[in-house]
């Protein structure tokens, strides 16, 4: 069958597609630049401090001795040999890193020097650079109110640049949030015991601020260690008086005027997002998640050098 040329891109679509492809890969060394040599120098060290002694796999049983943690008794060997019996560990000498990475379209809102979306890929970037130097595999799942996107673990600098690529250019096909169904699909695809970090702004929560997550993360954290990265913009935080504006929420695009003169509106929303802040740390402190939140106008160094020491 002869060629259509109706299904032939021309010239200018090719120039086009071609102008596109540069523009990725200079932003993706941009990024490799910059996170590559703060991975090296700074997160390394705290890395593999934080997160290679949460591994730990069964070796052996022994007889107990004095000193052993109570906790790792085998009680079944204990009732057949008669005497008190404990599980050996030893680290494990390689960890599965993945990436839950929120691509929903609230990520495109920022108002100091980059979006909630610009950083979440700075951060990826240094999470998937501290893996690597480490020897570590890691892979990605990208999500908005359903899984975007999939990407095995797996080792080396090109499954790096495949991360960060696809934190660049994707485009997800829906706008919404749905924390929930990215925590059951990784429970469901990876049945051995990884590191996850969760980057988003976590909102997804009900009219009166609570989290809709919940029961997936109990389900999670029993089977992963997980660990959370919330981002946040300081106007999600406050509302600012400017008189009668149009507002629109940018994953339902259901929109509204208010009154931002109205003193009692401005207290009504931050209230509001205190208690969704008070609801979600709740959550997260009854089920031992480390988190950190980080503002786009603030340096992530500081941030992600707080969430490894804190562990």
């Amino acid at each position: 069958m002869p060629l259509s040329l109706r299904n032939t891109p021309s010239s200018k679509e090719q120039s086009t597609s071609s102008t596109a492809t540069t523009e990725l890969l200079r932003k993706v060394r941009k990024i490799e630049i910059r996170t590559r040599a703060l991975s090296h120098q700074i997160f390394a060290g705290e890395y593999h401090s934080a997160f290679k002694g949460r591994g730990m796999a069964f070796s052996e049983v022994r007889e107990y001795q004095y000193g052993d943690d109570v906790r790792n008794m085998d009680w079944n060997v204990t009732a057949r040999m008669g005497s008190p019996y404990v599980k050996i560990f030893e680290e494990e000498r390689e960890l599965t890193v993945v990436l839950l990475i929120d691509v929903s379209r609230s990520g495109l809102f920022g108002t100091v020097s980059k979006t909630k979306r610009d950083l979440l890929a700075e951060i990826s970037a240094v999470l998937s650079f501290s893996a690597i130097i480490n020897n570590d595999k890691v892979g990605a799942l990208f999500f908005s109110d359903k899984v975007e996107k999939f990407i095995p673990p797996k080792k080396g600098r090109s499954q790096l640049l495949h991360i960060l690529r696809e934190v660049l250019e994707l485009r997800p096909t829906s706008n919404g949030t749905d924390v929930g169904e990215a925590l059951r699909y990784l429970t469901g695809a990876i049945k051995k015991k990884c590191t996850v970090f969760v980057l988003s702004d976590m909102l997804d929560c009900t009219d009166d601020g609570t989290p809709r997550w919940e029961d997936a993360l109990k389900v999670a954290v029993n089977r992963h260690d997980i660990s959370l990265i919330r981002v946040w913009d300081p106007r999600e935080k406050t509302i600012p008086d400017l008189g009668l504006v149009h507002i629109k929420d940018s994953e339902s695009l259901q929109g509204a005027w208010i009154n931002t003169s109205s003193k009692s509106v401005r207290r009504a929303y931050s209230q509001w997002y205190d208690s969704f802040e008070q609801k979600m740390n709740a959550i997260l402190n009854r089920y031992s998640v480390d988190h950190v939140a980080i503002g786009t106008g603030d340096d992530y160094v500081k941030g992600l050098m707080a969430l490894f020491r804190s562990r």
